[in-house]
């Protein structure tokens, strides 16, 4: 089974059946045992009517103890055998169900790390959710047809050749009739397929919805909209309802079918040898063993049935894995290095120019406009964004992501200790790691130990974080939830920015860092953030008054675009539209 550290290898995502068969070829052996096993445990449970009809042909009918102790003694030993096969096989195939689960797995969170900030903009949380915990199992257990789906096959036909030594009638019947029931439920796996990946899609669908809610119940609550949420989330989870019910009708058709349609075959081929036996044409031994061999065929057939259901869900949610492993990250083709010296950040899609060394503050009516141009700034978006002259896509993406920070207020905040959870550099999200400020040399182990808790202390101070600390039972070692959901909102963002901080970037460049912070708290860390910061580049999304009136620059911008540059009392003086919007930020943080 594969080691937890072991490359998975490169998957086959050309389709979901290829993915499938990687999955085998991966495990060769394995699933080559499996298939042994199965084999032959269905080809001896096949054997024992044949045992069974000789002790009574050669032993019970002419009374011969002997010889039905002898055949009697051969169906114990086939049967205990048979039992221990039955353990192997099932241990076998569950190892291969295991290396498929972890393969894909670790396919599946590798290349959710190489995408990193670019998947959110690629697929949905919900979908991704779905593959982890649904789709993963489903395509693990599809494998079972390499073990009982291939001793099915070779089941049938060996019952077949011990048919046709008995009736060749009854050989023919059964040789026809089987591949009959097969096709019969063929066309409801097809089926089967449109209902499972439409319930799949629905499923992504709400469990998006169910994450958004769990990150901002508090809002909702604060503007009134859970019960509008709610009403949302119950028609989605009504519609996902009634698709499930159409999943549900039609694999349960699949499994009567494959219960059902052995039997009734069973009670045919019964009734077809009876005759046979009551006309002298078979002996009463061999009427046994064609009951035995039928009844042993409805296992196989059941499994076939089985396997069809389950390549079918296989495949569906292969679909999905290999749909994933399809997107691309933002392509890197940048071979140049980064700016020697403190250098300015220019978008000229908006205009925005960004002098190193510098507070800029960036004021937008609508504020994804600004987020947009962070994202570009910071090379998480296509653009022709330039630092020191030089095109950021140019340079190779290591070295933008070791010197330019880009946070905002919804980063991820991972569970464990407080103190764990600042000095988490890395993560999902728009939070990536920086690397301390150029220049900075190593020390040993204690010294710098020694320096990391006067930064961290620091960065908690610079946030105003350290009431925070105060009032937690076990200060930084208290252990804190995903997302710190048992802080408030404004405890959050200022843990983030205390995160951001301490990663001491040469570029920091923070998204609305006091939106959630009352007046005094913000003006606080506003002057805290631009000492803290004096002498590096920084660059924050705002309309607060407080936060404006610290920094070096403003770029008002109007549609994405710079309207209006400089500080600002003197864009307070010579832009209306910039005036009007300040001033309303500034009377709703008064009320």
């Amino acid at each position: 089974m594969i080691d937890a550290y072991e490359d998975p290898g490169t998957p086959d995502s050309r389709s979901g059946g290829r993915y499938l068969w990687w999955l085998v070829a991966r495990q060769p052996w394995r699933c080559a045992a499996g298939a042994m096993f199965g084999s032959v445990w269905m080809v001896l449970l096949a054997a024992t009517p044949y045992l069974m009809s000789r002790a009574i042909d050669d032993g019970l009918e002419p009374g011969d103890m002997g010889a039905l102790a002898i055949w009697s003694g051969a169906l114990f030993t086939v049967g205990a055998f048979n039992s221990w096969l039955s353990i192997m096989r099932h241990r076998t195939m569950t190892r291969v169900r295991m290396d498929a689960n972890f393969r894909t797995v670790k396919v599946v969170v590798g290349h959710a790390v190489r995408l990193g900030a670019w998947l959110p903009r690629q697929m949905g949380a919900g979908e991704v959710v779905t593959i982890g915990v649904g789709d993963v199992q489903t395509i693990s257990q599809s494998l079972t047809v390499v073990g009982p789906g291939v001793g099915a096959v070779v089941a049938y036909l060996a019952v077949a050749v011990l048919l046709l030594s008995v009736s060749p009638l009854i050989a023919t019947v059964v040789l026809l009739g089987i591949p009959v029931i097969v096709l019969l439920v063929g066309p409801l796996l097809g089926r089967l397929q449109g209902s499972e990946t439409e319930y799949r899609e629905r499923q992504g669908v709400l469990t998006a919805r169910i994450g958004d809610l769990a990150g901002g119940l508090r809002v909702l609550a604060g503007l009134g909209g859970k019960t509008l949420v709610a009403d949302a989330f119950r028609r989605d989870s009504q519609r996902l309802r009634e698709q499930g019910y159409r999943v549900g009708a039609v694999t349960s058709w699949v499994q009567a079918l494959g219960i059902g349609l052995p039997t009734l075959f069973l009670a045919v081929v019964t009734w077809l040898a009876a005759r046979l036996a009551a006309q002298g044409d078979i002996t009463v031994g061999q009427l046994v063993s064609v009951y035995g061999y039928v009844a042993v065929l409805v296992g196989p057939v059941s499994f076939w049935v089985e396997c069809g259901y389950q390549i079918s869900r296989g495949l569906v949610c292969a679909r999905r894995v290999v749909r994933f492993l399809r997107l691309e990250p933002m392509p890197d083709t940048g071979t140049r290095d980064a700016p020697s010296e403190p250098s300015a950040l220019y978008d000229p899609e908006s205009g925005v120019r960004v002098r190193p060394g510098c507070l800029t503050a960036l004021v937008a009516e609508h504020p994804a406009d600004a987020t947009a141009i962070l994202d570009r700034l910071a090379r998480y978006a296509p653009s022709n964004a330039t630092w020191g002259g030089i095109r950021l896509d140019d340079i190779a993406l290591p070295q933008i992501r070791e010197h330019i920070l880009l946070t905002d207020h919804e980063s991820d905040l991972f569970a464990g200790t407080l103190q764990d959870m600042i000095r988490s550099f890395g993560g999902a999200g728009l939070c990536r790691y920086a690397a301390p400020p150029r220049g900075a040399t190593s020390h040993n182990e204690p010294a710098a130990a020694t320096q990391h808790d006067t930064a961290l202390q620091t960065a908690l101070h610079t946030a105003a974080a350290e009431d925070i600390v105060q009032a937690l039972p076990h200060g930084l070692n208290t252990h804190m939830a995903a997302q710190a959901r048992n802080l408030s909102g404004g405890q959050r963002q200022r843990i983030r920015l205390a995160r951001a901080l301490l990663a001491a970037p040469e570029i920091l460049l923070t998204v609305e860092p006091t939106s959630a912070l009352d007046a005094h708290t913000e003006a606080t860390v506003a002057d805290r953030l631009r000492e803290a910061r004096h002498g590096r580049t920084t660059v924050v999304t705002t309309t607060s008054p407080l936060v404006l009136d610290r920094t070096d620059t403003v770029h008002y911008l109007v549609d994405g675009k710079v309207a209006a540059s400089g500080g600002h009392h003197e864009l307070l003086d010579t832009t209306p539209g910039y005036r009007a919007l300040v001033a309303r930020d500034n009377e709703e943080a008064v009320r």
